[in-house]
């Protein structure tokens, strides 16, 4: 049983940070293709940051391109994502998600979720 808890969400002030934490129980984490989504109160999920096996490639939503980091820490089964320049339009619940595939940016690509984590933005 694969499983991803996220944490790090909570209220900041426009042009704050956040660092959000994913860490992953379950299967071999070096084989996973990790990715954050993000659902904005009303909207569909949508793609935000993706981060292949290695960590070598990254790749990111033009909404926060410049803003936000993928990283990933393979001998702590962690994931993480640096959100700095805090917008109110970040405002969501923020999912963590593993896929079997090396990188992708559908969620239908990913085979596993977290509960999400709710990131407030204030203005």
């Amino acid at each position: 049983q694969v499983q991803l808890v996220e944490s790090g969400g909570g209220l900041v002030q426009a042009g704050g940070s956040l660092k959000l934490s994913c860490a992953v129980s379950g299967r071999t984490f070096s084989r996973l293709g990790m990715g954050w989504f993000r659902q904005p109160p009303g909207k569909d999920r949508e793609f935000v940051a993706g981060i292949s096996l290695s960590g070598g490639s990254t790749y990111y939503a033009d909404s926060v391109k410049g803003r936000f980091t993928i990283s990933r820490d393979n001998a702590k089964n962690t994931a993480y994502l640096q959100m700095n320049s805090l917008k109110p339009e970040d405002t969501a619940v923020y999912y963590c998600a593993a896929t079997l595939l090396i990188t992708a940016r559908s969620n239908r690509d990913y085979n596993y979720w977290g509960q999400g984590t709710q990131v407030t933005v204030s203005s």
